[in-house]
């Protein structure tokens, strides 16, 4: 007899197709459908199957055990290229009935060891004397026998980014491969299964076409700098492959292989790609190519020192194609391509008929201003494609750059909506969350949150997309995590991107993080000092993976680099706090900061520091107790109790209010917990209730605020107050930039200014998620779900409605199964509620109540609920003005 739940998926580690897994152990995680009709289902138990190649018999392990997420490896370890077959089922109910065993899944691991790499690495004939360097395609000829291949993996990587082909077949479909390291320290590899490529009996060519991608390009501010990893551009490939007579045929790069330039005559990050269809040699990349013998031999240089590892991201793809809503025809006669939407990726033309010689040139822009292409945003980044024709038709695209743009200027070529389209590039990750509610404007800021995080995750979580930066700010991603974690399964790119943080840190005596990571910022121009907020992702990031995940390892690998920053990189006063001659960054982008002034707040930097030091010093006080470590533990919880004291001896008065008073300082000390005393706490929220009025409801936070704001006033209890600054549409606000055509979160709450003009400053994007984690308040609060335990296993349901919003829900894939929060407000106040909990999962329901808490605990399955509440009480919420003035609502 079996369950009639089933397991969803099974998968290793983070790598959802069990191809080229990192590690010799790799954990299993399981993931269960939802079934209504289980009810309050947990696992009690769970047997796993393993088969190994050449091994009799099948491995049998039955484990008494609740857990189902990243489940230890039960066998014996893998060696590189070890594969093995596994399956699972659970055992769980009131009769402790298994399911059906999945089926069975493959997982096989990549190059482990240095050691296992056998190829050289090469790059062209000769040295290239200065940048941009010229793409470079390889080659190289074999032969294979008659006999069947039983596996072929072609392992691959670069110095810069590639594209390898098989027989003229693209081998994989990843963009920008294999991605952005810290190349001093870490460089991925990529794995493929190329079997279905080989021809057998006949010749097989294998090519790859190498360009700068971000190792060898310029990069960062005032023109950047060139050659920060190193000068040359290079191949190292290693095609192993495995015949059913057991012979085996290695193809390794070396000076054996050939070399030509590419008709891609550049191609970088900041400028574009150039293109010249009459310097291409067709068929270059096939095995009946007949020019080769104008190719040159490569020539092999030094292997690369850094560690070559598999990524545990997913890799960049096209994950969708967005056709053109208007072709404009500006002022000055340009014709520029409206897609509708802000996007990063590239433009591809399916069928381009110009004569031979003649030139196409695409400039990507986020905005117009004055009718024309938004250019200066962009610095000194040209943004721009071209492409030369030979006469033939030609299916065109980019290679190796991409482009943050909703419009892009077309030159010396008429489009029209048929004939061109956006292609949408990202880290390929799996979408888990999603929210929705009755208000069509909130729901296009989540989107709009939505898009530019997709727009910013790639390779590395960047900051903007489209200008001369693109950099890996820590303090973005620091105060986004949350929100990106509850819409994409970040685990795999954001810990691969804290290896990074941690060895560009901890190489450092001091051991303080760079800004950017990877760290491309000259120290000439911005040299490396200790900043709260930014710095603070060492231990705030990895507290947000193990919280959305339940991954403890993330945490025992970042602690290093946790301890590091806290003992050694937080520059101290003499009261442990943090030194106030140093400049903080701050609560960078103030509303009320002057174009050229971004950081210059209303609240004091130092302030924001010390509530942050109190704060995560508490964080590292429980992941020290959860690591086991004693030692620390004791020392970073009476750190916390000591530095909390302090801190509230010198900005806290007797009564609660703050020196800084401003809603940036009032929002953290209520978030962090910075007060003990319950009319502190009190007269805290009722002073930041006041300011929130004051103010009109407009934002005046800025990277430390914003992300609290909501949480704050709620907390203190004054919901409306939240609702009613989302809903306000006059700038600064979360909906002005929508009631102008925003389709991403801008950088600046002004980013443009009500008459259509970009804001003057120099720095201004409209592709920024940091303001966006608002979003997380959505999620939390409007929607009402939110992770009681690390990993979702416990969760809380807990709507809390008001404003305009009568209907809200949220769907969420925790790693136990799907979650579904739907709630609304029907006539006479009757709340309704509809909450599907996963298995193995128990959830805490706290209706909305006007007269205490309303809770109760629920198992798994599907669960109704309804109870009389008043959304309206409070609403709308006046704004606090002199007498003489009177008020005027601008909510929407």
């Amino acid at each position: 007899m079996t369950s009639s739940l089933k397991i969803a998926s099974l998968s290793f580690e983070q790598n959802s197709t069990g191809l080229g897994i990192g590690t010799s152990s790799p954990r299993i995680p399981w993931r269960f459908t939802t079934d209504t009709n289980q009810q309050n289902w947990e696992q009690t138990a769970y047997d796993i199957e393993i088969v190994r190649p050449n091994d009799f018999g099948t491995e049998k392990y039955h484990v008494q055990s609740i857990d189902s997420v990243l489940v230890p490896w039960p066998s014996r370890p893998l060696e590189s290229r070890g594969t093995a077959r596994v399956r699972v089922r659970a055992y769980g109910g009131t009769d402790s009935v298994p399911t059906k065993w999945t089926d069975w899944s493959k997982v096989e691991c990549g190059l482990l060891s240095k050691q296992d790499w056998k190829a050289h690495a090469i790059t062209g004939s000769v040295k290239q004397p200065e940048g941009p360097l010229r793409p470079i395609r390889f080659r190289k000829t074999f032969t294979l026998p008659v006999t069947s291949v039983s596996r072929a993996r072609l392992y691959i990587t670069s110095l810069g980014v590639f594209q390898a082909y098989i027989n003229g077949v693209p081998v994989g479909d990843h963009l920008m491969a294999p991605g952005w390291t810290s190349y001093h320290h870490r460089l991925n590899h990529e794995v493929f299964d190329v079997s279905p490529f080989l021809r057998l009996g006949e010749s097989n060519t294998i090519a790859v076409e190498v360009a700068e991608g971000w190792y060898a390009t310029r990069l960062g501010f005032h023109g950047g700098r060139r050659f920060i990893y190193g000068h040359e551009l290079a191949l190292i490939a290693q095609l192993e492959i495995q015949l059913t007579d057991g012979d085996e045929r290695i193809i390794l790069s070396d000076s054996t292989w050939k070399c030509h330039q590419s008709a891609i005559i550049s191609s970088e990050i900041y400028d574009g790609e150039v293109y010249s269809a009459l310097e291409e040699q067709t068929g270059w990349n096939s095995h009946n190519f007949k020019s080769e013998s104008s190719w040159n031999s490569a020539r092999e240089i030094e292997f690369p020192k850094a560690e070559l590892v598999v990524p545990n991201a997913p890799p960049v793809r096209v994950t969708q194609t967005i056709k053109p809503i208007d072709i404009i025809t500006t002022p000055s006669n340009k014709k520029i391509v409206d897609f509708g939407q802000n996007l990063v990726g590239r433009v591809r033309i399916p069928r381009l008929n110009i004569g031979s010689g003649d030139t196409v040139v695409l400039t990507h822009a986020e905005v117009l201003e004055n009718k024309e292409l938004g250019t200066r945003p962009l610095r000194v980044a040209k943004c721009t494609d071209k492409v030369t024709s030979a006469g033939d038709e030609l299916d065109w695209a980019p290679q190796f750059t991409f482009h943050g743009f909703r419009y892009v200027q077309v030159d010396n070529w008429t489009p029209d909506l048929e004939n061109i389209v956006a292609e949408v590039i990202h880290t390929d990750l799996t979408r888990t969350g999603w929210f929705n509610c009755s208000h069509e404007m909130i729901n296009q800021l989540h989107e709009n949150a939505t898009w530019s995080m997709r727009g910013n995750f790639l390779s590395i979580p960047t900051d903007c997309p489209q200008r001369d930066e693109r950099l890996g700010w820590t303090g973005d991603i620091q105060v986004f995590a949350p929100s990106a974690s509850f819409l994409y399964n970040t685990s795999g790119m954001l810990g691969d991107w804290l290896k990074d943080l941690s060895s560009e840190q901890l190489e450092n005596d001091d051991a303080i993080p760079p800004l950017v990571i990877p760290n491309v910022i000259s120290e000439d121009f911005w040299p490396t000092f200790p900043q709260a907020i930014w710095d603070d992702v060492t231990i705030l990031l990895p507290w947000t993976l193990y919280q959305s995940y339940g991954d403890i390892d993330i945490l025992r690998k970042q602690y290093p680099s946790m301890t590091g920053w806290l003992d050694r990189g937080v520059q101290r006063g003499p009261d442990r706090l943090w030194d106030d001659s140093l400049f903080q960054l701050g609560d960078w982008l103030d509303p009320t900061a002057p174009p050229d002034q971004p950081g210059n707040a209303r609240t004091d930097g130092t302030l924001v520091a010390d509530a942050y030091l109190v704060h995560v010093t508490s964080i590292l006080g429980q992941i020290s107790t959860i690591l086991g470590e004693s030692a620390d533990e004791t020392q970073y919880k009476s750190e916390y109790q000591k530095l909390k004291l302090l801190f509230r001896k010198k900005y806290v008065s007797a009564e609660g209010w703050l020196v800084g008073d401003t809603q940036t300082a009032l929002a953290l000390v209520l978030v962090f917990d910075l007060l003990d005393d319950a009319d502190q706490i009190a007269a805290a929220g009722a002073r930041l209730a006041r300011s929130v009025r004051k103010s009109k409801f407009q934002v005046s936070t800025g990277f430390a605020g914003t992300p609290l704001i909501t949480h704050a006033l709620t907390r203190s209890g004054y919901p409306q107050l939240a609702y009613r600054m989302l809903q306000e549409k006059n700038c600064p606000s979360w909906m002005y930039p929508i009631t102008m055509g925003a389709t991403t979160i801008w950088e600046r709450w002004d980013s443009m200014l009500p008459d259509g003009s970009i804001n003057p400053g120099e720095m201004t994007s409209f592709n920024h998620y940091a303001l966006g984690s608002i979003i997380n308040w959505l999620h939390k609060t409007v929607a009402g779900v939110s992770p009681l335990e690390p990993g979702w296993r416990h969760i809380l349901i807990q709507p809390v409605p008001g404003g305009t919003v009568t209907s809200a829900e949220a769907i969420y894939e925790t790693p136990y199964g799907r979650l579904e929060c739907r709630w609304e407000i029907r006539q006479n106040n009757e709340f309704h509620l509809e909450v599907i909990v996963p298995p193995n999962s128990k959830a805490r329901v706290v209706l909305p109540s006007h007269s205490g808490e309303n809770s109760q605990w629920i198992g798994s399955g599907r669960h109704k609920f309804s109870t009389t509440f008043d959304s309206q009480v409070d609403w709308p919420p006046k704004a606090l003005l002199p007498p003489m003035f009177e008020a005027e609502d601008s909510f929407v």
